[in-house]
């Protein structure tokens, strides 16, 4: 699937729980817990105060919505890689981040 047939896969404005962590950051190993507020099946938006670049791994715990995966809803672990960065803070200090998943991974219980 190319970049331009990414853009076409059906967005939807759900919100959901998402828990994350950035790979290979030295100085933070912690888990993130915000909510994504749009989803498709090939990535997701969200906000957070973590901090987060453009290009950065991360493994994240979502639950995909039955709309978006025609499946029942359930916990889905994957790693995903931020693809963009809206640089309008939310009036809380978060900042939007979009990501593009790249593997769903069997669910990991590993922390």
């Amino acid at each position: 699937m190319d970049i331009s047939e990414r853009r076409h896969l059906r967005r939807y404005n759900l919100r959901t729980p998402l828990r994350f962590r950035a790979i290979g950051l030295a100085s933070d190993k912690s888990e993130h817990f915000t909510e994504v507020l749009n989803i498709s099946r090939g990535g997701f938006y969200f906000a957070t105060s973590a901090p987060l670049q453009v290009g950065m791994p991360i493994e994240a715990t979502l639950r995909m919505p039955t709309d978006v995966t025609g499946q029942p809803q359930e916990e889905t672990y994957c790693r995903a890689r931020v693809v963009h960065v809206r640089n309008e803070p939310y009036g809380d200090g978060r900042i939007g981040f979009g990501a593009e998943i790249e593997a769903f991974l069997s669910n990991g219980n590993s922390h």
